[in-house]
């Protein structure tokens, strides 16, 4: 199964973007997902930047890998490896 979370009309709300963030994550172990796809937007680059510090702080333990898309520079897949 793989998730989805498109982040272009919460960028700017920083208590939506981590709601947004934790329920996903929270609904991606829940299903035992394979891959969850974050879509911050290419912009700047703070808002990706954002997310991976997030990511790295609240569920380094949790995911397998997380890649950034090299087709789509706005665009991160969180790898899952479940036993």
């Amino acid at each position: 199964m793989k998730l989805k979370a498109d982040l272009h009309d919460i960028y700017s709300d920083g208590g939506k973007l981590q709601q947004a963030l934790r329920d996903i994550m929270e609904e991606a172990v829940a299903v035992r997902a394979k891959q969850v796809e974050i879509i911050p937007g290419k912009g700047s680059g703070q808002l990706k930047k954002h997310v991976l510090r997030y990511l790295e702080k609240n569920y380094k333990g949790v995911y397998h890998r997380i890649e950034k898309d090299d087709k789509n520079w706005g665009r991160i897949f969180v790898h899952f490896r479940w036993t």
